[in-house]
């Protein structure tokens, strides 16, 4: 005898008129053996300081799908409207984005 076909349960989202959206560049993540921490600022160049402005707790699990449905968007998002291209230099992509101002490289020959 076969399982029973389960219907997937569709869950009405209510998005308030008034709910005020926040901008983030900058997002804090941390975790404990049971939870994922997610707190998210806006970042100024010049600026030393930063105000977390929303905190986001879930699951390890519902981090990882969070994670797979991140991808997911960027695939679609980079199908329309080209690669986002990331500097090679990691670490250094803060400094690139908020780090003093560089004078101008010269062209290479």
């Amino acid at each position: 005898m076969s399982a029973p076909h389960r219907r997937p349960m569709q869950v009405n989202i209510e998005v308030p008129p008034d709910l005020e959206a926040i901008y983030a560049n900058f997002a804090l993540i941390t975790h404990s053996a049971s939870e994922i921490i997610l707190d998210f600022a806006t970042v100024l160049p010049n600026t030393p300081r930063a105000k977390v402005h929303a905190r986001i707790v879930t699951t390890p699990m519902h981090a990882k799908l969070l994670l797979r449905a991140l991808n997911e968007n960027l695939e679609k998002y980079e199908a329309q409207f080209g690669e986002i291209r990331v500097p090679a230099e990691g670490d250094e992509l803060a400094q690139q984005f908020f780090g003093p101002p560089r004078p101008p490289q010269p062209p290479t020959a």
